[in-house]
């Protein structure tokens, strides 16, 4: 059975082509993406889809309301029957009736060790906390902010005469090798949620 991947993005998309390319280098098997949708006209993440010729929606949020919008993105899932909702970097707060739909099938990339530096810029929320380790956090998407049950993480280092960016960079790196890694878990069936807890089965 193939797993069918839904991706809301916002802005470059680079996690968006670390997926891509890992489905067609065989990595993550059994699973597509079936459609990329954003809140932004410009978003170069919808470049990225068209050029592997995957379909693409920009839904404009100033023509709904909150609900209506939520209520038009679920119909497009539903268009393309997802089963996996994937977040990189979408920049908006998720609707409790999208969260309810796809319950434990949504996941999201978030530059820091959760739970800490939640929310935007959590980068340099990090670096100007002066924290000696970083890092990233795949986890899924549950109504609280950043808070839903934490599937990998992966630490990076701060080292000497790091700067805000080249921390960045630096997590980035890491986001593109465990965002990949969760989809594939997802897809073969290796993750179980017991309470806050995600465990990978063998």
């Amino acid at each position: 059975m193939t797993v069918k991947i839904a991706v809301l993005v916002s802005g470059r998309g680079s996690n968006l082509q670390a997926i891509i390319d890992s489905i067609e280098k065989g990595y993550i098997k059994n699973a597509e993406i079936n459609v990329v949708i954003s809140n932004k006209a410009n978003a170069y993440a919808l470049e990225r889809a068209r050029i592997h010729g995957i379909s693409t929606v920009f839904l404009d949020p100033e023509k709904y309301d909150r609900d209506e919008y939520d209520k038009a993105i679920l119909n497009i899932l539903n268009q393309y029957d997802t089963d996996l909702l994937l977040l990189a970097g979408y920049f908006r707060i998720l609707g409790n009736e999208i969260i309810e739909a796809y319950r434990n099938r949504i996941m999201n990339i978030h530059p820091s060790l959760l739970p800490a530096f939640k929310g935007l810029h959590a980068q340099r929320q990090a670096f100007e906390y002066g924290v000696k380790v970083a890092g990233c956090t795949v986890h899924f998407v549950d109504e609280g902010l950043d808070s839903g049950p934490i599937i990998l993480q992966k630490c990076v280092p701060v080292i000497p005469g790091d700067t805000e960016e080249t921390l960045t960079n630096r997590i980035l790196e890491q986001e593109h090798i465990i965002y990949p890694e969760a989809v594939k878990l997802f897809t073969e069936g290796k993750l179980k949620i017991e309470g806050r807890n995600v465990v990978i089965l063998d």
